[in-house]
């Protein structure tokens, strides 16, 4: 849901939701939903001056009162009264607890050392070097946008991580979709007092029943408006396009791994039986980021019609994938639901290996410190048994009216 606030030169309408309004008049404005998962500001005040820099991403006293605020009435019973969700990932509360009402106007007085005029986001991260959980930020800014209505690039995003280092991030050519600048890291504003004249503190990754991490499924519930909707928005934003095979081919794009675990021993068999047959026009692939660049990537991945890998975040390409695709998780280590329900979301099909007694680990599994677990070892696939699977996804794929052959033969 969206905010709209009225400052002191009006009278304040409530809106019919469960929002909470921290600044009903004045010249700065705080308001947020419950729980303080999603909050908006005016005229936003942050003092960094003191800024207490240390290896902590999320430090939760990193700003004391008086450090951040706005020109306002404040109701702060209320504020303090939405901490029951305090976390990193699931609430801005202890970024936010510490919100005073000021004194002073901090643009109008001078106050501000910084002035950020253009509308901005500002985002905690789960992970940049993990496609899994950043896309985890990616879908929850894309909310935000839907949340604030509006999808302009000309916009700020502030990273909020109080550590000295900052994120890591595999993935940045993704930050284009949502803005037309450089992402701006909170150290930037270090001992400077900030002043954001329109703030947006964005959907957190891991909230409770949040969307993307958390989300809580409903039984043969599959495909989402909103997760096609974020696909098509990436895609369209980055450019990556739909090509035209001249051939009448099934592509089956393969995903390797670099990593010392989940490698598939057999894979030049695997590829070989799979090069027998006309109809597979098959692409072997690493998306190891010093290789590959991911628009490069995302390219390859939505001009696939089987992608195929073993369990791990690069499945979460399956988000890019054309509508009439089937992910194959080669071997899901255990751990049945996470790309299962992802692929649901986004609705795309999803197969897994089926036979037990088809695939050969390398031994148990045992990582040095995480102990054994399936993930930790690598695998052995029966050929004929793999080749049956790449075939009934095919004929998934061949009978879906939106693959661009079966449209083709229908329009004539």
């Amino acid at each position: 849901m969206g905010f709209v606030f009225i400052t002191h030169h009006h009278v304040y309408d409530p809106p019919q939701s469960p929002d909470l309004s921290f600044s009903l008049q004045g010249d700065s404005l705080l308001a947020c939903s419950s729980h303080l998962q999603h909050c908006r500001a005016t005229n936003l005040y942050l003092d960094l001056r003191n800024t207490k820099r240390s290896q902590d991403r999320f430090k939760e006293d990193f700003i004391q009162e008086g450090e951040i605020g706005g020109h306002c009435d404040l109701d702060s019973k209320l504020l303090l009264s939405q901490g029951d969700r305090k976390s990193p990932l699931q609430s801005w509360f202890a970024e936010l607890q510490a919100y005073s009402s000021l004194r002073f106007r901090p643009i109008e007085d001078g106050q501000c050392d910084v002035i950020v005029e253009k509308p901005t986001y500002i985002m905690k991260l789960d992970a940049g070097v993990n496609m899994y959980h950043h896309f985890c930020d990616f879908v929850n800014l894309y909310i935000t946008q839907h949340m604030n209505n509006s999808f302009s690039t000309d916009v700020h995003i502030v990273m909020w991580d109080t550590s000295f280092y900052g994120y890591g991030d595999l993935f940045n050519e993704t930050w284009k979709a949502f803005t037309d600048y450089e992402v701006t890291h909170l150290k930037a504003y270090d001992s400077k007092r900030v002043c954001f004249k329109d703030a947006v503190f964005a959907l957190l990754p891991r909230m409770r029943y949040g969307l993307f991490y958390n989300t809580p499924l409903i039984s043969n519930c599959r495909g989402t408006g909103l997760f096609r909707a974020f696909s098509q928005h990436v895609l369209f934003r980055l450019n990556i396009s739909q090509e035209t095979l001249k051939e009448e081919k099934i592509r089956v794009t393969i995903l390797t791994r670099s990593t010392e675990f989940r490698k598939i021993l057999n894979l030049d068999k695997l590829v070989h039986a799979l090069k027998a047959i006309p109809l597979f026009q098959v692409t072997v692939v690493d998306y190891k980021y010093r290789s590959l660049g991911f628009l490069e990537q995302l390219q390859i991945t939505h001009n696939s019609d089987i992608f195929i890998g073993m369990h791990g975040a690069g499945l979460t390409h399956l988000l890019f994938l054309p509508d009439w695709a089937v992910i194959f998780e080669l071997y899901n280590c255990e751990d049945e639901r996470c790309y299962l329900d992802l692929a649901r979301l986004r609705g795309v099909h999803y197969i897994t290996w089926e036979k037990a007694d088809k695939v050969y680990p390398q031994d148990k599994g045992h990582h040095p410190t995480l102990g054994d677990h399936p993930k930790f070892t690598n695998y052995a696939f029966d050929v004929e048994e793999f080749v049956r699977l790449v075939s009934s996804a095919a004929e998934y794929v061949s009978r879906h009216p939106k693959w661009p052959p079966r449209r083709r033969r229908d329009e004539l």
